[in-house]
């Protein structure tokens, strides 16, 4: 949104920091809460749940609906959790309340650049980050090839945080 008080300088209100919950993200998340921080806005997280492959249907076999939906509950419980650890992580680096910056956690389900793009839209997010392996063979992980499709299809500024590679597994305390 753009704030006419202001000139033509957009307001950022709404951060969404979409992730892959990999040994890295918080890494990207810290620029995440970085930016609330500056701009004195608030952070949606977001984590895709990708829909199975094709090849996994043979895995349904036998399951009930109740069974699966079960398993889905468990894995997005384990999501939320990892989430959490990112702001406890974060907040032993800036010393205040990281949490107070997260306004909204969100798991959903579908093809991650067509949900990150909606859910910037549906959330009026005005900013979004991401982190981007792209060093060797990670180039084409979940968020690194993602974050291209994102930058090619966001109407909206798109922060790419790098993975440096002399930090991997970096946990916020360094």
């Amino acid at each position: 949104m753009i704030d006419k008080g202001e000139g033509m300088i957009p307001k950022i209100k709404r951060i969404l920091y979409a992730t892959d919950l990999g040994v890295n993200s918080s890494y990207a998340f810290y620029y995440a809460v970085s930016a609330a921080r500056a701009f004195d806005a608030r952070i949606v997280i977001l984590y895709v749940l990708e829909p199975p492959p094709v090849f996994d249907i043979s895995l349904d076999v036998g399951l009930t609906e109740s069974v699966k939906e079960k398993e889905i509950k468990q894995v997005l419980e384990r999501i939320e959790n990892r989430l959490q650890e990112f702001c406890q992580k974060v907040e032993t680096q800036i010393g205040s309340p990281c949490l107070s910056l997260v306004s909204k956690t969100l798991t959903q389900r579908g093809h991650p650049i067509e949900e990150i793009l909606r859910v910037a839209d549906q959330e009026e997010c005005d900013m979004l980050v991401l982190g981007s392996h792209g060093k060797g063979l990670l180039k084409q992980s979940f968020l690194g090839s993602v974050s291209h499709g994102i930058l090619q299809r966001s109407k909206k500024p798109v922060f790419i945080i790098p993975i440096p590679s002399d930090i991997t597994g970096w946990d916020l305390k360094h």
